[in-house]
């Protein structure tokens, strides 16, 4: 197992084309406020961010030329708006690459990055340590060390009228999907020293799923069982938002102009699930409810 000094799944970045557009999609599906609006004039992009009790969202849009405008512009020309990809947060980019390349890996060294929220003029400083694409299945991902203190980036507030219950909490989980489960098993869990929490194999559903766990976030990977319904590729998928009042949420929801499905039991024993149907930016969205313990 690689020592990288991993300590949560950091954030999530969605790649969208009108940032105004989806900064209005997120804050009705959520039911909070943007925590953070800003720019990275090095890397070409801007972005709103909604930190949340176990991670944030990033909506990440091309505003320039730079790095990262120019992968996400690559992202939304092959693959349309969607998830982009995953941040896992380090305790200390110097040692997590060290740690990187003792496995024989060729990650990038700490690249130190910085934000200024373009509202408020509050200023986040990082450390990113970036992983060779061909090292990670082809999935965007990144480790990165927080310089600042954790409130400089403050927490997503309630929106007007909305009460705690029917927001968003955090996330639950994140789907990729496979063709190689042993593949992403290597990745994850060997690699990046991520739990598995499970692995199974569900005929009856027609998929092999593995889940990891890290940071109260879970990273499902599923993989078809049938080689001819099989990704030629790995990719992320979609996502599923914590609530602690479902059917509110889907109230909500539906009063803001959403279009929610009915309350439904879902595949895990005592959840409860519903679907955001677009407009969600190309991520295919659930909202799920834990049972009470």
């Amino acid at each position: 197992m690689t020592g990288i000094g991993l300590k949560s799944f950091d954030h999530l970045i969605i790649a969208v084309r009108d940032l105004d557009a989806a900064e209005a999609t997120y804050t009705r599906i959520l039911g909070r406020a943007p925590s953070w609006r800003g720019s990275h004039p090095e890397g070409g992009t801007a972005n709103v961010l909604y930190r949340l009790a176990n991670m944030y969202l990033e909506l990440l849009s091309p505003v320039g030329e730079g790095f990262f405008a120019t992968g996400v512009r690559q992202h939304l020309e092959t693959s349309g708006e969607g998830i982009f990809g995953i941040v896992l947060g380090i305790e200390n980019a110097d040692a997590a690459a060290a740690g990187l390349r003792a496995a024989g890996l060729h990650p990038t060294g700490p690249q130190p990055g910085s934000g200024v929220d373009g509202r408020t003029g509050a200023r986040r400083e990082w450390r990113n340590v970036y992983l060779a694409p061909d090292e990670t299945r082809g999935l965007f991902m990144f480790l990165i060390e927080h310089v600042s203190p954790a409130g400089a980036l403050p927490a997503a507030a309630l929106t007007e009228g909305v009460a705690a219950a029917s927001a968003v909490e955090g996330l639950d989980h994140v789907v990729v999907m496979t063709p190689d489960p042993d593949g992403c098993r290597k990745l994850f869990g060997d690699v990046l020293g991520i739990r598995l929490a499970l692995d199974h194999s569900k005929p009856e559903w027609g998929v092999r799923q593995l889940f990891f766990r890290t940071g109260g976030v879970t990273i499902e990977v599923v993989a078809p069982l049938d080689p001819e319904k099989q990704p030629k590729t790995d990719h992320y998928w979609g996502l599923a938002w914590k609530t602690g009042d479902i059917s509110g949420a889907g109230e909500r929801l539906r009063a803001a102009g959403a279009n929610v499905s009915e309350v439904r039991t879902g595949r895990k024993k005592g959840t409860q699930v519903s679907t955001i149907r677009p407009e969600t930016h190309g991520v295919p969205t659930l909202l799920i409810q834990q049972p009470q313990i």
